[in-house]
């Protein structure tokens, strides 16, 4: 005890900053706790002799969520913008698009009567079930008296096992739509299907204006409407113009977005 009344550390005791400092049996020192850096246990182990090895961690990969472009398309219009909604999903890391068509209604004999296109036979057509597999739904088709065509509600009319089980509540859904004319339903194709979606308690994704600047163009003939992307297919021959195929594309990535969120813990 100095004359102070202070303590005197003892020349045995070590410093307070390195109390908590030990000796390995090799002579080297090791920090305490209260300095060491937090391990990670899976960076190594410990063998049988009490040295560290470092070790190989496995590490988890999840597999990408599915979008699922599911399409009717007679003459090729409606399957132009899938194909381009394909590419704006697979444009958003760890999400994956997939191509499929529903089944023909028609006999084989009736298409060639209408001069249908032949189908891209690298597209599979789609069973019900399969649904369940998918994160996503992008539903493409053309319109019919202002409502899906028949082939479309067909397919959906199948879907009874997985309404009945709800096996697809919850899951986000957009459409994508063809008309013949600039009155022929743009707005109503789609707004009509709504129905499907509400009885298996799916959520309805509209693309609202967030294409921006190309929602307002008034210098040509665009298809497509805050419910989701279109083409004017007039009498068949029109093609979809680029305007409208970006549109496409734009909406493919903005539902890819909107299902990594969903999915985010």
């Amino acid at each position: 005890m100095g004359k102070g009344g202070g303590c005197v550390p003892s020349k045995k005791k070590k410093p307070s900053s390195l109390a908590a400092t030990t000796t390995t049996g090799d002579g080297i020192d090791d920090d305490g706790a209260a300095n060491a850096p937090i391990p990670i246990e899976d960076d190594q182990t410990t063998n049988t002799a009490g040295t560290t090895t470092p070790s190989i961690t496995a590490r988890t990969i999840a597999p990408p969520l599915k979008i699922f472009v599911v399409f009717y398309s007679m003459y090729g219009h409606v399957e132009s913008l899938a194909k381009r909604m394909k590419k704006g999903a697979d444009g958003v890391e760890g999400v994956e698009a997939r191509l499929y068509r529903v089944p023909e209604t028609l006999s084989q004999e009736v298409v060639e009567q209408m001069k249908a296109p032949a189908k891209d036979t690298e597209i599979p057509e789609i069973t019900a079930a399969e649904l369940a597999e998918a994160d996503g739904f992008l539903f493409g088709f053309p319109t019919r008296y202002g409502c899906m065509a028949a082939q479309m509600k067909a397919f959906f009319d199948s879907t009874g096992q997985l309404w009945k089980e709800q096996t697809l509540a919850g899951k986000p859904a957009g459409f994508f739509v063809s008309t013949g004319t600039q009155g022929g339903g743009q707005e109503t194709t789609a707004w009509t299907a709504i129905t499907q979606l509400v009885h298996h308690g799916m959520l309805f994704v509209p693309i609202g204006y967030t294409f921006g600047a190309g929602m307002f163009k008034m210098d040509s003939i665009r298809g497509g409407s805050p419910y989701g992307a279109g083409v004017f297919a007039g009498d068949g021959s029109r093609e979809a113009t680029e305007t409208e195929l970006a549109l496409a594309e734009h909406q493919g990535n903005y539902m890819a977005a909107i299902v990594k969120r969903l999915a985010q813990p």
